[in-house]
């Protein structure tokens, strides 16, 4: 197997360990600049992904993300967002760990060289689904495991890498490849490699949610009131989109829940609750398809 480029050595911080602190700092920060040119620079790749896990949404799929180590931490942490960000059910976006739950927190000796237990945790797939594989160096038998069966089950695939000649840069169906170059710290690719996939994740799942009505402009209005701050901000954003008083906006708020849409319906089209859910549910619960159609009645 051809050695991993997130395995070579830095030629520029060969001296790392003599600087001072603030020069350390300074030579990390570098290398960081490094990855979101290289992450624009896959953007078609990227785009394409989040088009393809949206219209598997809007078709009653679902996304899983598969990763070994820190990409398969990064896969969780990305899925764990969408449900208080989106108020999606917590099944339309998972990630799943090589090693099982024991290795989000200690590293499971071996994990990620077991390509059956790839095979088996992508037993979890449909037709109807996206696969996600996330890895710095492309190499895990646990993630061509996984891209097996995912193909046997004729779920779509992705490969998230920083290695384009890594294995599963052959086997996706689609790859993104961000080439950071190598670490900081020769090997680490909890650094660069890990920030590139962040980067990458945060774009695929917001992206999708965004083209599957998850948001109105810039706003969250997905988003599960359930805390002082986060009620505080549904109470900022019904009052900015219908464009009414914070005392306004709260006192529909009260009456629906705390649904952000429904309150913002309620006040823009002068109904109940029942009334507004039922007119958003006509409007397949984008809010602005139905703002669209009213602003032309």
């Amino acid at each position: 197997m051809t050695e991993a480029i997130t395995e070579y050595r830095n030629e520029n911080t060969k001296d790392i360990d003599l600087l001072s602190t603030i020069d350390m700092v300074r030579k990390m920060n570098e290398e960081d600049q490094i990855v979101a040119q290289v992450v624009g620079d896959v953007a078609p790749d990227i785009a394409s992904a989040i088009d393809m896990i949206a219209k598997a949404f809007l078709k009653g799929g679902k996304l899983y993300y598969f990763g070994a180590g820190t990409s398969g931490r990064l896969g969780i942490l990305d899925a764990s967002e969408c449900p208080p960000t989106f108020s999606v059910d917590r099944s339309m976006v998972q990630g799943i760990i090589a090693g099982g739950k024991d290795a989000m927190i200690t590293a499971v000796e071996g994990a990620e060289d077991n390509f059956d237990n790839g095979k088996k945790d992508a037993e979890i797939l449909t037709d109807k689904d996206v696969c996600v594989v996330i890895s710095a160096s492309g190499n895990p038998k646990y993630l061509l495991g996984v891209l097996e069966k995912a193909d046997e089950i004729g779920a779509a695939t992705i490969g998230i890498t920083c290695n384009s000649k890594g294995l599963i840069a052959n086997e996706a169906g689609l790859v993104i490849c961000a080439e950071v170059g190598p670490e900081v710290i020769a090997g680490s690719s909890r650094l660069k490699a890990g920030t590139a996939q962040k980067m990458i994740l945060n774009m695929l799942s917001t992206g999708s949610m965004i083209k599957i009505g998850k948001t109105y402009e810039n706003f969250m209005i997905d988003l599960k009131a359930s805390n002082e701050k986060l009620k505080d901000r549904a109470i900022r954003i019904v009052s900015q989109i219908a464009e009414v008083s914070h005392s306004e906006a709260l006192a529909a708020l009260l009456k629906c829940n705390w649904e952000i849409k429904t309150a913002i319906t309620m006040i823009k089209m002068k109904l109940d609750a029942d009334s507004a859910r039922l007119e958003l549910r006509k409007h397949g619960g984008v809010l602005r398809k139905l703002l669209n159609t009213e602003s032309k009645v």
